[in-house]
């Protein structure tokens, strides 16, 4: 079986589809060692925004056109930190709460900009698998149910990296819980 390194994925919008509005950052980290991390606040490549997603990230259009890093360039980075942490034989698995959003923008951006995204065709959802493991209903899978449950009722920051690192931590208590991984008997 192919070794999986799991890393937790997180980004920031300006809004709610990748055809449209740009991605303002990208937080990862590994599920098994949070503190390798990638970050990255990116040019924005459109100019289209809902002002309710620059209040809630509290990223700025004006001040990523200064400051930002080219998404083509990001995107490049991204790629290359995603290798890097993956070993050779090894299959890099995108893991996101919530992730048909997060791995709908990172998606279209490496193929946009790179022609390839080195996650292939796929992401896990740790609200799915949640609510398989657990046996909850979708409305119980929310960010907020799952810190109540795991994290002492840590609130999600918007800040991509920090969230990242926060979503790992969750799965990673998940996978403990597996009793594939734990057996009980």
């Amino acid at each position: 079986m192919t070794d999986e390194i799991l890393i937790s994925v997180d980004i920031e919008t300006a809004g709610p589809i990748p055809a449209e509005y740009p991605m303002l950052s990208i937080g990862a980290c590994l599920v098994q060692d949070r503190a390798v991390t990638f970050y990255v606040e990116l040019v924005p490549d459109r100019d289209r925004f809902v002002q309710e997603a620059l209040s809630i990230c509290g990223l700025d259009m004006e001040t990523l056109r200064q400051t930002g890093v080219e998404p083509g360039e990001a995107m490049k980075h991204f790629a290359a930190w995603v290798r890097h942490n993956t070993p050779e034989g090894a299959r890099p698995v995108f893991v996101a709460l919530n992730a048909p959003f997060d791995w709908m923008f990172i998606n279209d951006y490496f193929h946009r900009y790179l022609g390839e995204n080195p996650f292939g065709h796929s992401a896990l959802d740790i609200k799915a698998y949640f609510m398989g493991q657990a046996g909850v209903s979708w409305s119980e899978t929310s960010f907020r149910h799952l810190t109540d449950h795991f994290l002492e009722e840590r609130r999600l920051t918007h800040n991509a990296l920090r969230d990242a690192q926060d979503q790992a931590e969750i799965f990673f208590l998940l996978l403990k819980q597996n009793p594939r991984e734990n057996p009980t008997e």
